[in-house]
């Protein structure tokens, strides 16, 4: 069975566990090693402090096409995406590394010949490797980024939700830069289109779970489920995407563009509902859409209309295609 006929079928446990022998092949078939398979030491993928292409990419990041970002000189300009780029993927990368110990802490217990075993492993070992080529690039724009706080869950319905949470919006705004065509250091673009390539069969697995587990879950767990998972989406989006105070102290921005940025203007409530549409499609899906759920959608400002497949191009681009 191939992936997306199994993707197309109503979950059960033997569709379930194909969906995961299919995935597991795919990391044997389609991998990647954080040193092998970017070039760091070429000339092209130095971090250059005069490097236009750091620049925010407007069609994208909310700050990159503000006003106040635009009259910046343009080696603050620099400075400030690479800050920006550095701190986002710090913050990917300690999400990964405790989804890397709540992987660990879910395995330990699974019985001998578990097909979720096999695919959590090669799942792991792949987030290692993006924890690396993460790092890495954070120590070559040399900023002394922070990242953020994380909180992790032992309930495997919950656990696989904020797994989306965390991997979501990253991926969302990955495929999102690609697509408005931004020009990017090579370094940064690599590292991107291996993330991208791999959290494609994580995301695919979390989905799967999500869809396997939440019609099972008895009334109140079920109603308990539904309304975290809005909460869950919207605290997480917070932390990846909002630049911390840190950011905002370094750079002198002032309080009115950070919150006309995140997320008051129309077009940044836009993107804020587009980051979740897959999620809202799975929440559909899997009877996670109950109506006090969808009222706690609206009041995080996260509700909208779901994705009619996965990683469904945003209106902004449907309309540019």
């Amino acid at each position: 069975m191939s992936l997306n006929e199994a993707l197309s079928t109503e979950v059960t446990q033997e569709n379930y566990e194909d969906v995961l022998r299919t995935l597991s092949q795919a990391s044997v078939d389609r991998h990647f090693d954080a040193f092998a398979d970017i070039p760091w030491d070429d000339e092209d993928f130095q971090v250059r402090q005069d490097d236009e292409r750091w620049v925010l990419p407007a069609a994208v990041d909310p700050l990159g096409g503000h006003e106040w970002y635009l009259k910046q000189p343009l080696e603050r300009q620099i400075e400030i995406g690479l800050w920006r780029q550095a701190n986002i993927l710090k913050v990917g990368l300690q999400f990964e590394n405790v989804l890397i110990r709540s992987i660990m802490q879910y395995v330990f217990a699974l019985p001998n010949g578990s097909v979720e075993y096999r695919y959590l492993m090669h799942e792991a070992t792949e987030e290692c490797h993006h924890t690396q080529m993460f790092q890495e690039v954070v120590n070559r724009i040399g900023a002394d980024v922070d990242g953020m706080p994380m909180l992790v869950t032992r309930y495997p319905v919950v656990f696989f939700l904020g797994v989306l949470a965390g991997e979501e919006p990253i991926d969302h705004t990955q495929k999102s830069i690609f697509r408005a065509g931004a020009e990017l250091p090579p370094v940064l673009s690599r590292v991107m289109e291996i993330h991208i390539a791999e959290e494609a069969r994580h995301i695919s697995f979390a989905h799967e779970a999500v869809r396997l587990r939440a019609p099972h879950l008895s009334r109140k767990a079920r109603h308990i489920t539904a309304a975290l998972l809005p909460l869950i989406m919207r605290f997480l989006g917070d932390a990846i995407l909002v630049p911390p105070k840190a950011f905002r102290d370094r750079f002198d921005i002032p309080d009115h563009v950070m919150k006309e940025l995140y997320w008051q203007a129309p077009e940044s409530r836009e993107r804020l509902r587009d980051l979740f549409a897959d999620v809202r499609m799975l929440a559909e899906d899997s009877g996670l859409m109950t109506p006090v759920s969808r009222r706690l959608w609206r009041w995080c400002k996260i509700d909208g209309r779901p994705s009619r497949f996965r990683s469904e191009p945003a209106v902004v681009f449907r309309r540019a295609a």
